[in-house]
Protein backbone atom coordinates (compact mmCIF):
# COMPACT_ATOMS: atom_id res chain seq x y z
CA UNK A 1 0.00 0.00 0.00
CA UNK A 2 2.84 2.53 0.55
CA UNK A 3 4.31 1.74 -2.26
CA UNK A 4 1.17 2.02 -4.38
CA UNK A 5 0.85 5.27 -2.46
CA UNK A 6 4.37 6.72 -3.11
CA UNK A 7 3.87 5.94 -6.80
CA UNK A 8 0.23 7.68 -6.92
CA UNK A 9 2.01 10.75 -5.00
CA UNK A 10 5.05 10.82 -7.98
CA UNK A 11 2.81 10.57 -10.20
CA UNK A 12 0.45 13.59 -9.18
CA UNK A 13 3.77 15.88 -9.00
CA UNK A 14 4.95 15.19 -12.45
CA UNK A 15 1.19 15.74 -13.80
CA UNK A 16 1.32 19.05 -11.77
CA UNK A 17 4.91 19.67 -13.15
CA UNK A 18 3.87 19.69 -16.15
CA UNK A 19 0.49 21.33 -16.06
CA UNK A 20 2.67 24.23 -14.61
CA UNK A 21 5.04 23.93 -17.44
CA UNK A 22 2.75 23.96 -20.05
CA UNK A 23 1.13 27.15 -18.82
CA UNK A 24 4.18 28.72 -18.20
CA UNK A 25 5.09 28.40 -21.79
CA UNK A 26 1.39 29.10 -23.46
CA UNK A 27 1.90 32.49 -21.51
CA UNK A 28 5.63 33.11 -23.46
CA UNK A 29 3.65 31.79 -26.81
CA UNK A 30 1.10 34.56 -26.03
CA UNK A 31 3.13 37.18 -26.55
CA UNK A 32 4.15 35.72 -30.41
CA UNK A 33 0.86 37.30 -31.58
CA UNK A 34 1.49 39.25 -34.13
CA UNK A 35 -2.33 40.89 -33.86
CA UNK A 36 -4.35 42.36 -31.15
CA UNK A 37 -6.81 39.40 -30.34
CA UNK A 38 -9.50 41.46 -29.29
CA UNK A 39 -11.07 42.46 -25.77
CA UNK A 40 -13.01 39.17 -25.93
CA UNK A 41 -9.93 37.64 -26.07
CA UNK A 42 -8.13 39.49 -23.68
CA UNK A 43 -10.96 39.59 -21.17
CA UNK A 44 -11.63 35.50 -21.41
CA UNK A 45 -7.69 35.14 -20.71
CA UNK A 46 -7.69 37.29 -18.28
CA UNK A 47 -10.44 35.18 -16.00
CA UNK A 48 -8.14 31.76 -16.67
CA UNK A 49 -5.56 33.37 -15.63
CA UNK A 50 -6.79 34.55 -12.16
CA UNK A 51 -8.23 31.09 -11.82
CA UNK A 52 -5.88 29.19 -12.58
CA UNK A 53 -3.40 31.20 -10.48
CA UNK A 54 -6.34 32.23 -7.44
CA UNK A 55 -8.48 29.83 -7.20
CA UNK A 56 -12.54 31.03 -7.61
CA UNK A 57 -13.40 34.71 -7.70
CA UNK A 58 -12.51 35.93 -4.64
CA UNK A 59 -12.97 40.35 -4.65
CA UNK A 60 -16.07 42.35 -4.20
CA UNK A 61 -18.47 42.97 -7.55
CA UNK A 62 -17.11 46.62 -8.97
CA UNK A 63 -19.07 49.09 -9.29
CA UNK A 64 -21.54 49.82 -12.45
CA UNK A 65 -19.39 52.93 -13.57
CA UNK A 66 -16.29 51.31 -13.62
CA UNK A 67 -16.66 49.10 -16.54
CA UNK A 68 -13.39 48.00 -17.22
CA UNK A 69 -12.95 46.48 -13.80
CA UNK A 70 -16.91 45.38 -14.10
CA UNK A 71 -15.74 43.40 -17.09
CA UNK A 72 -12.62 41.35 -15.63
CA UNK A 73 -14.64 40.37 -12.46
CA UNK A 74 -17.47 38.82 -14.63
CA UNK A 75 -15.03 37.44 -16.70
CA UNK A 76 -13.47 35.94 -14.03
CA UNK A 77 -16.33 34.99 -12.00
CA UNK A 78 -18.17 33.62 -14.79
CA UNK A 79 -15.48 30.22 -13.87
CA UNK A 80 -17.01 29.52 -10.62
CA UNK A 81 -15.77 26.85 -9.40
CA UNK A 82 -13.88 25.60 -12.18
CA UNK A 83 -10.13 24.03 -10.62
CA UNK A 84 -6.93 25.49 -10.96
CA UNK A 85 -5.60 22.88 -12.87
CA UNK A 86 -8.42 22.79 -15.51
CA UNK A 87 -8.69 26.36 -15.75
CA UNK A 88 -4.29 26.29 -16.63
CA UNK A 89 -5.34 23.48 -19.13
CA UNK A 90 -7.88 25.66 -20.80
CA UNK A 91 -5.41 28.56 -20.77
CA UNK A 92 -3.32 26.73 -22.54
CA UNK A 93 -6.27 25.36 -25.05
CA UNK A 94 -6.93 28.87 -25.72
CA UNK A 95 -3.59 30.24 -26.13
CA UNK A 96 -2.85 27.41 -28.61
CA UNK A 97 -6.17 28.66 -30.45
CA UNK A 98 -5.53 32.05 -31.12
CA UNK A 99 -1.64 31.33 -31.76
CA UNK A 100 -2.42 28.90 -34.26
CA UNK A 101 -4.82 30.88 -36.32
CA UNK A 102 -2.43 33.66 -36.24
CA UNK A 103 0.56 31.39 -37.03
CA UNK A 104 -1.76 30.56 -40.28
CA UNK A 105 -2.59 33.74 -41.17
CA UNK A 106 1.12 34.17 -40.95
CA UNK A 107 2.10 31.50 -43.03
CA UNK A 108 -0.16 33.12 -46.06
CA UNK A 109 1.05 36.90 -45.36
CA UNK A 110 4.66 36.54 -45.68
CA UNK A 111 5.88 38.13 -49.15
CA UNK A 112 7.45 35.50 -51.40
CA UNK A 113 10.96 34.51 -51.13
CA UNK A 114 13.78 36.15 -53.13
CA UNK A 115 15.44 33.33 -54.33
CA UNK A 116 14.02 33.94 -57.63
CA UNK A 117 16.73 36.71 -57.97
CA UNK A 118 20.13 36.10 -58.69
CA UNK A 119 22.47 36.40 -56.00
CA UNK A 120 19.83 36.64 -52.92
CA UNK A 121 18.29 34.55 -50.44
CA UNK A 122 15.75 35.46 -48.44
CA UNK A 123 14.13 33.70 -45.72
CA UNK A 124 11.10 34.10 -43.56
CA UNK A 125 11.14 33.08 -39.51
CA UNK A 126 9.09 34.13 -36.57
CA UNK A 127 8.53 37.90 -37.91
CA UNK A 128 12.21 38.13 -39.31
CA UNK A 129 12.62 38.40 -43.02
CA UNK A 130 16.13 38.38 -43.84
CA UNK A 131 17.94 39.15 -47.02
CA UNK A 132 21.15 37.53 -47.78
CA UNK A 133 23.75 38.75 -50.35
CA UNK A 134 24.45 35.50 -51.53
CA UNK A 135 27.28 35.75 -54.00
CA UNK A 136 30.42 34.27 -52.02
CA UNK A 137 32.29 33.88 -54.84
CA UNK A 138 32.07 37.37 -56.07
CA UNK A 139 32.47 39.40 -52.55
CA UNK A 140 28.34 39.43 -52.93
CA UNK A 141 29.17 42.05 -55.53
CA UNK A 142 25.35 44.04 -56.38
CA UNK A 143 23.98 43.31 -59.52
CA UNK A 144 21.12 45.58 -60.93
CA UNK A 145 18.92 42.63 -60.60
CA UNK A 146 20.16 41.89 -56.73
CA UNK A 147 19.37 45.96 -56.38
CA UNK A 148 15.80 45.71 -57.57
CA UNK A 149 15.14 42.57 -55.51
CA UNK A 150 16.36 43.79 -52.05
CA UNK A 151 13.94 47.02 -53.22
CA UNK A 152 11.54 44.44 -53.89
CA UNK A 153 11.51 42.65 -50.95
CA UNK A 154 12.18 45.41 -48.65
CA UNK A 155 8.24 47.01 -50.31
CA UNK A 156 7.06 43.70 -50.19
CA UNK A 157 7.80 42.90 -45.98
CA UNK A 158 6.46 47.07 -45.66
CA UNK A 159 3.50 45.62 -46.27
CA UNK A 160 3.40 42.30 -44.73
CA UNK A 161 1.52 42.31 -40.97
CA UNK A 162 3.84 39.08 -40.50
CA UNK A 163 7.18 40.75 -40.84
CA UNK A 164 8.48 42.86 -37.67
CA UNK A 165 12.01 43.13 -38.77
CA UNK A 166 14.46 43.18 -41.70
CA UNK A 167 17.88 41.87 -41.80
CA UNK A 168 20.18 42.69 -44.21
CA UNK A 169 23.82 40.32 -44.28
CA UNK A 170 26.29 38.42 -46.56
CA UNK A 171 27.23 35.24 -46.93
CA UNK A 172 30.57 33.74 -46.52
CA UNK A 173 33.46 35.93 -45.61
CA UNK A 174 32.43 39.60 -46.94
CA UNK A 175 28.98 41.58 -46.27
CA UNK A 176 29.65 43.12 -49.89
CA UNK A 177 31.85 44.38 -52.21
CA UNK A 178 29.64 46.75 -53.93
CA UNK A 179 28.64 47.62 -57.47
CA UNK A 180 29.57 44.53 -59.64
CA UNK A 181 31.10 46.30 -62.21
CA UNK A 182 30.05 43.84 -65.23
CA UNK A 183 26.53 46.60 -64.39
CA UNK A 184 28.72 48.97 -66.42
CA UNK A 185 30.12 46.72 -69.47
CA UNK A 186 27.92 43.67 -69.74
CA UNK A 187 24.91 43.05 -71.50
CA UNK A 188 24.90 47.18 -72.86
CA UNK A 189 21.35 47.74 -73.98
CA UNK A 190 20.44 49.34 -77.37
CA UNK A 191 20.90 52.53 -76.19
CA UNK A 192 24.26 52.03 -75.35
CA UNK A 193 25.56 54.30 -72.48
CA UNK A 194 23.14 56.65 -72.31
CA UNK A 195 20.59 54.04 -71.62
CA UNK A 196 22.62 51.98 -69.20
CA UNK A 197 23.21 55.32 -67.42
CA UNK A 198 19.58 56.17 -66.76
CA UNK A 199 18.24 52.80 -65.94
CA UNK A 200 21.38 52.39 -63.19
CA UNK A 201 19.81 55.66 -62.34
CA UNK A 202 16.51 54.35 -61.90
CA UNK A 203 17.31 51.43 -60.24
CA UNK A 204 19.98 52.92 -57.75
CA UNK A 205 17.17 55.25 -56.85
CA UNK A 206 14.33 52.91 -56.10
CA UNK A 207 16.56 50.91 -54.09
CA UNK A 208 17.83 53.63 -51.96
CA UNK A 209 14.07 55.21 -51.59
CA UNK A 210 12.94 51.66 -50.25
CA UNK A 211 15.70 51.67 -47.58
CA UNK A 212 14.52 54.98 -46.57
CA UNK A 213 10.77 54.97 -46.39
CA UNK A 214 10.76 51.58 -44.86
CA UNK A 215 8.55 51.92 -41.52
CA UNK A 216 9.90 49.01 -39.88
CA UNK A 217 13.50 48.22 -38.30
CA UNK A 218 15.73 47.67 -40.87
CA UNK A 219 19.13 45.82 -39.13
CA UNK A 220 22.04 45.51 -41.25
CA UNK A 221 23.88 42.40 -39.94
CA UNK A 222 28.18 43.18 -41.50
CA UNK A 223 29.42 39.67 -41.18
CA UNK A 224 32.65 40.79 -43.08
CA UNK A 225 34.31 43.40 -45.25
CA UNK A 226 32.18 46.46 -46.68
CA UNK A 227 33.25 48.60 -49.91
CA UNK A 228 31.22 51.12 -51.86
CA UNK A 229 27.36 51.25 -51.55
CA UNK A 230 26.41 48.73 -48.84
CA UNK A 231 29.20 51.48 -46.47
CA UNK A 232 27.34 54.03 -47.50
CA UNK A 233 24.02 52.61 -47.21
CA UNK A 234 24.27 51.48 -43.28
CA UNK A 235 23.24 55.27 -42.62
CA UNK A 236 19.92 54.02 -43.51
CA UNK A 237 19.48 51.26 -41.33
CA UNK A 238 18.17 51.63 -37.78
CA UNK A 239 20.85 49.72 -36.42
CA UNK A 240 24.05 48.18 -37.61
CA UNK A 241 26.40 45.50 -35.65
CA UNK A 242 29.45 44.29 -37.65
CA UNK A 243 32.28 41.56 -36.71
CA UNK A 244 35.22 42.75 -35.24
CA UNK A 245 37.24 42.09 -38.48
CA UNK A 246 34.83 43.90 -40.81
CA UNK A 247 36.27 46.95 -43.05
CA UNK A 248 34.91 49.94 -44.25
CA UNK A 249 35.57 52.08 -47.55
CA UNK A 250 34.07 54.14 -50.54
CA UNK A 251 36.35 54.04 -53.29
CA UNK A 252 34.32 56.79 -55.39
CA UNK A 253 36.80 58.73 -56.62
CA UNK A 254 39.41 56.29 -58.10
CA UNK A 255 36.35 54.71 -60.11
CA UNK A 256 35.76 58.31 -61.28
CA UNK A 257 31.83 58.00 -59.45
CA UNK A 258 30.39 60.61 -56.15
CA UNK A 259 28.77 59.36 -52.96
CA UNK A 260 25.81 57.58 -53.10
CA UNK A 261 23.12 56.69 -50.23
CA UNK A 262 22.70 59.60 -48.96
CA UNK A 263 26.21 59.26 -47.63
CA UNK A 264 26.59 63.12 -48.99
CA UNK A 265 24.83 63.97 -45.89
CA UNK A 266 24.33 61.29 -43.28
CA UNK A 267 28.35 60.92 -43.05
CA UNK A 268 29.39 64.74 -42.48
CA UNK A 269 26.42 64.70 -39.75
CA UNK A 270 27.82 60.90 -38.01
CA UNK A 271 31.40 61.54 -38.07
CA UNK A 272 32.02 65.14 -38.26
CA UNK A 273 33.05 66.76 -41.99
CA UNK A 274 36.71 66.19 -41.35
CA UNK A 275 35.97 62.45 -40.66
CA UNK A 276 33.84 61.55 -43.71
CA UNK A 277 35.86 63.85 -46.09
CA UNK A 278 38.49 61.39 -45.24
CA UNK A 279 36.51 58.55 -46.35
CA UNK A 280 34.58 59.88 -49.47
CA UNK A 281 37.23 61.82 -50.72
CA UNK A 282 40.20 60.15 -49.71
CA UNK A 283 38.93 56.59 -49.66
CA UNK A 284 40.89 55.86 -46.19
CA UNK A 285 39.58 52.09 -45.03
CA UNK A 286 38.32 52.33 -41.55
CA UNK A 287 38.62 49.49 -39.05
CA UNK A 288 35.07 48.22 -37.26
CA UNK A 289 36.16 50.07 -34.14
CA UNK A 290 36.40 52.68 -35.85
CA UNK A 291 33.07 53.08 -37.71
CA UNK A 292 31.42 52.37 -33.94
CA UNK A 293 33.30 54.83 -32.32
CA UNK A 294 32.12 57.62 -34.99
CA UNK A 295 28.57 56.73 -34.52
CA UNK A 296 28.28 54.19 -38.05
CA UNK A 297 28.42 50.83 -36.03
CA UNK A 298 25.69 50.25 -32.97
CA UNK A 299 28.14 47.09 -31.86
CA UNK A 300 30.78 45.13 -32.57
CA UNK A 301 30.48 40.96 -31.98
CA UNK A 302 33.83 38.91 -32.19
CA UNK A 303 32.97 36.98 -35.79
CA UNK A 304 32.58 33.31 -34.09
CA UNK A 305 29.65 34.52 -32.31
CA UNK A 306 28.29 36.90 -34.39
CA UNK A 307 25.76 35.70 -35.95
CA UNK A 308 24.27 33.88 -32.55
CA UNK A 309 24.46 37.57 -31.02
CA UNK A 310 22.81 39.57 -33.84
CA UNK A 311 19.80 36.57 -33.94
CA UNK A 312 19.07 37.00 -30.08
CA UNK A 313 18.67 40.69 -30.86
CA UNK A 314 16.24 40.38 -34.16
CA UNK A 315 14.53 37.75 -32.50
CA UNK A 316 13.33 39.84 -29.35
CA UNK A 317 12.67 42.90 -31.59
CA UNK A 318 10.26 41.10 -33.90
CA UNK A 319 8.61 40.24 -29.96
CA UNK A 320 7.91 43.24 -29.27
CA UNK A 321 4.88 45.33 -30.18
CA UNK A 322 5.08 46.35 -33.97
CA UNK A 323 2.90 49.37 -33.93
CA UNK A 324 4.82 50.91 -31.14
CA UNK A 325 8.11 49.94 -33.48
CA UNK A 326 6.72 51.92 -36.05
CA UNK A 327 5.56 54.68 -34.53
CA UNK A 328 8.60 55.38 -32.39
CA UNK A 329 10.82 54.59 -35.57
CA UNK A 330 8.51 57.38 -37.72
CA UNK A 331 8.93 60.11 -34.90
CA UNK A 332 13.24 59.26 -34.97
CA UNK A 333 12.75 59.20 -38.56
CA UNK A 334 10.65 62.16 -39.71
CA UNK A 335 12.35 65.36 -39.44
CA UNK A 336 15.04 63.69 -42.13
CA UNK A 337 13.35 61.09 -44.44
CA UNK A 338 11.95 64.06 -46.84
CA UNK A 339 15.22 65.49 -46.50
CA UNK A 340 17.05 62.16 -47.20
CA UNK A 341 14.53 61.70 -50.24
CA UNK A 342 16.26 64.72 -52.11
CA UNK A 343 19.29 63.96 -51.24
CA UNK A 344 19.35 60.92 -52.95
CA UNK A 345 17.78 62.53 -55.78
CA UNK A 346 20.45 64.61 -56.07
CA UNK A 347 22.91 62.06 -55.47
CA UNK A 348 21.59 59.29 -58.27
CA UNK A 349 21.20 62.32 -61.05
CA UNK A 350 24.82 63.09 -60.41
CA UNK A 351 25.71 59.55 -60.18
CA UNK A 352 24.01 58.89 -63.62
CA UNK A 353 26.22 61.93 -65.03
CA UNK A 354 29.71 60.84 -63.72
CA UNK A 355 28.77 56.93 -65.28
CA UNK A 356 29.05 58.37 -68.68
CA UNK A 357 31.99 60.98 -68.22
CA UNK A 358 35.42 60.07 -69.43
CA UNK A 359 36.95 59.97 -66.23
CA UNK A 360 34.72 57.13 -64.63
CA UNK A 361 34.71 54.78 -68.24
CA UNK A 362 38.74 55.05 -68.25
CA UNK A 363 38.78 53.98 -64.51
CA UNK A 364 35.99 51.13 -64.77
CA UNK A 365 37.78 49.92 -67.91
CA UNK A 366 41.52 49.91 -66.43
CA UNK A 367 39.59 48.26 -63.49
CA UNK A 368 38.26 45.43 -65.41
CA UNK A 369 41.18 44.74 -67.16
CA UNK A 370 43.11 44.72 -64.13
CA UNK A 371 40.82 41.98 -63.02
CA UNK A 372 41.77 39.96 -66.32
CA UNK A 373 45.62 39.84 -65.92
Amino acid sequence: MLCRAGLTLRRSARMFSDVAERFTAAQQRLNTLTEDPGNNAKLKLYGLFKQANEGKCNIPKPSGFNFVAKAKYDSWNSLGDMSQDEAKEAYIDYVNELVGDDATQEAAAVPGDGDTVPGLTVTHEGGVTTITLDRPDKFNALTWEMYTGIADNLNAAAQSEAVKVVMLTGAGKWYCSGNDLGNFVKNMPAGGPQEMADNGKTVLTHFCEAMIKFPKPLVAAVNGPAIGIPVTTLGLCDLVYCTDNATFRTPFVSLGQSPEGCSSFIFPRTFGFAKANEMLLTERQITAEEACNGGLVTRIFPVDSFRDEVDKIVKHMASLPPQSMRISKALIRQEVTDKLLEVNKRECETLRDRWLSDECMTAIMNFMNRKKK
